[in-house]
């Protein structure tokens, strides 16, 4: 049941995420602003659905599969990142937070650098 949760969950997110896709570009904006739209809403929203599931046990983990592993998980992962690292700074631990914060922002850059330059070698 909890593979169907995310299932549904990650169709709905990832039709919002080509929505928005498809409407950024009407405005003409030369940045991307549709990627910056989902990144901003989805950490909100993981804010908010974590905010309030962590007060409601009882059905919590299967509107949390749903919602934040499944609509923003398709949505946007930046949602995860953004709470991930709240979480860790509010734990106490502001130097655990920097670290995954400063290696997810330079190993993901690096990684699709790298990922570039190789897909272009072998081509």
């Amino acid at each position: 049941m909890s593979y169907l949760l995310v299932f549904l969950g990650a169709g709905l997110g990832g039709m919002l995420r080509h929505g928005v896709n498809l409407l950024t570009p009407r405005f003409g904006l030369a940045l991307p602003y549709g990627t910056l739209f989902v990144n901003v809403v989805g950490s909100l929203l993981a804010g908010l659905v974590v905010g309030h599931l962590a007060t409601r046990a009882a059905a919590a983990e299967a509107w949390r599969l749903f919602l934040m592993t499944g609509i923003l998980g398709g949505f946007t992962t930046f949602s995860a990142f953004s709470l991930d690292a709240v979480l860790l700074f509010e734990r106490g631990d502001p130097g655990s937070a920097a670290l995954y914060v400063g290696g997810s922002l330079v190993g993901s850059i690096g990684a699709a650098v790298f990922g570039l330059w190789l897909a272009r070698a072998v081509a």
